[in-house]
């Protein structure tokens, strides 16, 4: 039998090597948790694996413990497993959150900040991983100190947006959220530069969105600052998104060199977004301007996205000042002016357009080029005196230095345009 003693020294013994082993696991925990890059390599495994991506950073990475845990990862590229080009690509991520989300294990999505700069999003890879995707139940994570984006971009199928500039200060669930997207939209020759305030009523699916603030449309030789104001409630899902309602108004100038034509529009239509394009459809449209610009109220369709298509039916209010006078009787009547405009081409609108105009029992059917016949219609008096277009006029009767003309059939052709049907 063990004396007394024995048994004392083995009950020393024993604490000593247990206090040596968590000693050591302590060392090697510290060890560890001394090598950032490990914690990363660790949390974006995780991360991945939840996502069904491949997700590393060859940059140095950062993290603290202390009040939120926070992590730093740098050069970041997320891609689904065997695809060559990755779906994220980023500078620097910058993410902190709370206990309750690490104890979670992501279970909540309780969020305290994150920070993205130069961050690169392709969205036909995105896309791709979303169908790829399980049908599952979509939540909105919170942040409670929001969200800020630098110098960020996402390119599309023929498009793409950079210098994005993204400040978000707060998402939490049902409250009106608030923020500021800045960023330069390119498509060929087509550039759209904005810097506007958005808000919602709450964030999720349905919600109301308003945006307001300047952009800037250019191409070419011409531009047109203008400011909008955008309001419609948008639905998410798997065919793009929809707003039944989408009620917009710009007031703004078109420019080309020395030509300033001022004009408000605006514009109420259902909307669809997806692919890439943004389709208006059934919409009506009121065009109201100074000079050569006409007031317009129209109904048709417009969308966007490798081309641009214009199918407008309605009237003119009456024959600007500014254009070239009608001889009589058709400048003599007050009688509105019915059109019909169709265009499908280049977004800066230099290709051919189409246009129907009627008054009373005249007829003028059209091809032009929109920026040709604009500087036309605002050049000096010694300019041209024949309308740089393809056309057809026929009207029952013209007056013309006192002599009158009956049953008059005039065409014009303009050499530089294609021939109709064309590519």
């Amino acid at each position: 039998m063990a004396t007394a003693a024995e048994g004392a020294r083995r009950r020393r013994a024993l604490l000593l090597a247990g206090g040596a082993l968590l000693l050591l696991l302590l060392l090697a925990g510290l060890r560890f948790a001394a090598q950032p890059d490990r914690v990363a390599r660790l949390v974006l495994g995780a991360l991945g694996d939840a996502l069904g991506l491949e997700i590393s950073a060859s940059g140095a990475s950062e993290y603290t413990l202390r009040g939120s845990p926070t992590l730093v990862v740098r050069d970041v590229v997320a891609r689904v497993p065997g695809a060559t080009t990755p779906l994220l690509r980023a500078r620097r991520i910058y993410a902190s959150v709370p206990w309750s989300t690490v104890r979670s294990r992501g279970a909540q999505l309780d969020i305290t900040r994150i920070e993205l700069d130069a961050p690169v999003l392709d969205l036909p890879a995105l896309q791709r991983w979303q169908a790829s995707r399980p049908p599952g139940e979509r939540r909105t994570p919170t942040l409670s100190d929001g969200l800020q984006v630098r110098e960020g971009r996402v390119d599309g199928d023929g498009w793409r947006v950079d210098r994005i500039a993204i400040s978000l200060p707060r998402l939490m669930p049902g409250q009106r959220v608030r923020g500021r997207v800045g960023g330069r939209f390119r498509a060929g020759d087509l550039g759209l530069a904005f810097d506007v305030a958005v808000a919602m009523t709450r964030p999720g699916n349905d919600a109301g969105v308003a945006i307001v603030g300047p952009v800037t449309a250019s191409s070419g030789t011409w531009r047109v600052p203008a400011r909008i104001h955008l309001a419609a409630p948008l639905h998410f899902g798997d065919d793009g998104i929809r707003s039944a309602r989408l009620r917009a108004r710009a007031s703004g100038r078109y420019e080309s060199g020395t030509t300033r034509l001022p004009f408000a529009i605006a514009v109420t239509s259902p909307l669809l977004l997806r692919g890439g394009t943004i389709a208006l459809a059934p919409a009506g449209l009121a065009l109201r301007g100074e000079g050569v610009v006409p007031a317009v109220d129209a109904g048709g369709a417009l969308a966007y996205g490798r081309r641009l298509l214009l199918d407008l039916d309605g009237r003119l209010a009456g024959w600007p000042d500014a254009w070239p006078a009608l001889p009589p009787p058709i400048g003599a009547s007050d009688a509105p002016l019915p059109f019909a405009l169709d265009y499908l081409g280049r977004g800066d609108l230099s290709d051919p357009a189409s246009l129907r105009l009627r008054r009373d029992d005249t007829r003028f059917d059209a091809r032009f080029r929109l920026p040709e016949a604009t500087a036309w219609m605002s050049s000096a008096a010694d300019g041209s005196p024949l309308p740089p277009l393809t056309g057809h006029l026929s009207t029952p009767r013209l007056d013309i230095s006192g002599a009158r003309l009956e049953g008059v059939e005039v065409e014009l052709e303009d050499p530089s345009l294609p021939p109709e049907g064309s590519p």
